[in-house]
């Protein structure tokens, strides 16, 4: 039986299985809507990954990841968006949702944000039309301010807003519980993105008490703290009634379990864990 709204993020089993047994797994539990990593795609190849996506009616709800934007040097510059054009021609072969951006930190040695936040701002501008002509819309997805040095400066759904005002209405937001739901901001600026039109995914997993791997120590929905019903709520009060996606990154615990497992679980703790009542 099909799971309708469910999406599951490949890199939640990626240490199990590659691109196409990931996908074999997904459709017997009734998922028919994934998020895989251009490293996954890569190795299977992106006809073939491309191939088995459109011939078992797999829906894309994002491609991870494009972005990694700020540079120390002109050449590396151009390297990065020379990647992020790639990505978008990936995730058009896909037609996939959106193409989610994980902006990038500080440059080698820099110490100066405001400067990385405005490479990030310039790249995303560069590649845009890009985006555009291939029909591609690009996710920005604020990381929690732990990664604002090495992953991304953008760490907040205000920030990342502010940047999809000025860009233009191809340019959104990826929603991910596990880097805003500690925000102080969080229902007002998803109403704020709600009414800009500009909500492009929904990613969801949990956060334990402890963490004890800032990456690598996600939790399954359900064992942490983070309110998986209410931002819900909040995300489809903003017009956002697409899939939500779980990403689980889990190198002690989901990574070493068999993939089987982890996807049955991952069913079972969307339904208990993460519909909304909605009317």
């Amino acid at each position: 039986m099909q799971v309708e709204g469910l999406s599951i993020n490949l890199a939640t089993i990626r240490e199990q299985c590659g691109f196409a047994e990931a996908v074999d797994i997904c459709l017997k539990h009734g998922i028919t809507s994934i998020a895989p990593w251009r490293d996954q795609v890569a190795k299977v190849g992106l006809d073939e990954a491309v191939r088995i996506v459109k011939s078992n009616g797999i829906k894309l709800t994002g491609l991870c990841r494009g972005g990694f934007f700020p540079a120390a040097n002109d050449a590396d510059w151009q390297k990065n968006l020379d990647d992020n054009r790639r990505a978008i021609d990936e995730a058009a072969a896909f037609s996939a949702d959106c193409l989610v951006l994980v902006v990038g930190g500080l440059p080698d040695s820099s110490k100066d944000i405001v400067a990385a936040r405005q490479m990030v701002f310039d790249g995303i501008a560069a590649v845009l039309p890009h985006a555009q002509a291939a029909g591609v819309k690009l996710a920005i997805e604020p990381l929690h301010p732990m990664y604002a040095a090495d992953r991304a400066c953008v760490n907040t759904l205000g920030q990342a807003l502010d940047m999809c005002e000025q860009l233009g209405e191809d340019v959104g937001v990826a929603v991910d519980v596990y880097h805003v739901w500690w925000d102080p901001d969080l229902a007002s600026q998803i109403a704020r993105a709600g009414r800009m039109k500009r909500i492009f995914a929904h990613h969801i997993c949990d956060w334990l008490v402890p963490t004890k791997d800032m990456l690598l120590d996600r939790g399954m929905m359900g064992d942490g703290v983070i309110d998986l019903k209410g931002i819900r709520r909040m995300v489809q009060a903003a017009g956002f009634f697409g899939a939500q996606e779980v990403e689980i990154f889990s190198a002690e615990n989901w990574w070493k379990r068999p993939a089987e497992e982890v996807i049955a679980t991952c069913v079972e703790r969307f339904r208990s864990c993460c519909q909304a009542d909605f009317h």
